[in-house]
């Protein structure tokens, strides 16, 4: 018996590194799995059926339930597509996993349009496009009375959560996908939805090479634990797509053998000016002065 025995699962960016590793683990502990992958570069570019195609052939070899779809995230026929190949395929769908992402790092000054609405069209609105599809699904069944026990999983970054420099586009995208997890796991309650992010660490094609260069600190150590390997990030996942599961609403850091939880936005109350009335600037600039510069919380990758 697996924790997601009879479930069916989509995962987005699933034919390579962390999507990959999803796809297999939900597979071997029984969920009927929709790999979906357009296949294109880590800039976006380009469109292969290929991986997708491999990794669901790699899950039904090894005696699970798998397709594949090629969809693009980004488009809203693309997204619907995905959906209807879950329902097509299996009956039903319980468990989202939008993994599917891409970079184009650059200083502001450089990041060109293209750059911007390439990286957000995927990151942000792929996510977006493929949940509002999946919470369709799920309201249609909540209202033929057959509620559904799903889960949404969102991949965050610490990029977005912690502001990386040269990764404006990146970081933007990604930081409104968990504030578009808080927003769903509300919304989305009422018909049996949860919806939780994770901010993955792991080495993928996306993070291995830096500015032409492979990033020696999280290559494999010969006779160590590899804390860098996408699928020690898989195991959480599907622990967040178990029916038995509570958690909702969260975003998570997770990778190794580690999992932290990020607080969402909230006020600082060791940070705060008042008056009886309206300031003035020079009432605020004295006051600011006198207070002092808020302090900075580092993000957990610095």
């Amino acid at each position: 018996m697996g924790s997601l025995d009879g479930l069916v699962a989509v995962v987005t960016g699933g034919g390579r590194g962390i999507g990959r590793e999803h796809a297999l683990l939900f597979a071997a502990e029984g969920a009927k799995v929709v790999v979906n992958d357009l296949g294109g570069g880590g800039d976006g570019t380009g469109a292969t059926a290929g991986p997708a195609q491999e990794v669901a052939d790699e899950i039904v070899k090894n005696g699970g339930q798998a397709v594949a779809s090629p969809h693009n995230v980004a488009d809203e026929a693309g997204a619907q597509g995905i959906v209807d190949t879950a329902v097509e395929a299996f009956g039903k769908l319980d468990i989202l996993v939008n993994n599917a992402g891409v970079l184009r790092d650059n200083v502001l000054v450089n990041v060109t349009p293209e750059d911007w609405d390439v990286v957000v069209a995927v990151s942000l609105r792929g996510t977006y496009l493929v949940t509002r599809a999946a919470a369709k699904h799920w309201r249609e069944r909540s209202k033929a009375g057959d509620q559904p026990t799903a889960s949404v999983i969102n991949t965050t970054s610490e990029s977005g959560l912690f502001a990386n420099p040269a990764q404006a586009n990146y970081a933007a995208a990604k930081s409104g996908v968990s504030t578009f997890t808080q927003v769903i796991a509300k919304e989305l309650k009422r018909y049996g939805v949860r919806a939780n992010a994770i901010a993955p660490r792991a080495r993928t094609r996306l993070t291995e090479v830096i500015g032409g260069k492979v990033v020696e600190q999280i290559q494999p150590k010969e006779g160590k634990f590899d804390a860098w390997h996408p699928a020690n990030v898989a195991p959480f996942v599907a622990y967040l797509a178990s029916p038995g599961c509570p958690l909702t609403g969260e975003s998570f850091v997770v990778g190794g053998g580690r999992v932290h939880r990020v607080r969402p936005w909230q006020l600082d109350d060791n940070w705060q000016l008042k008056t009886d009335g309206r300031w003035s600037v020079d009432e605020l600039t004295k006051a600011v002065d006198e207070l002092g510069p808020p302090e900075r919380v580092k993000g957990l990758g610095e």
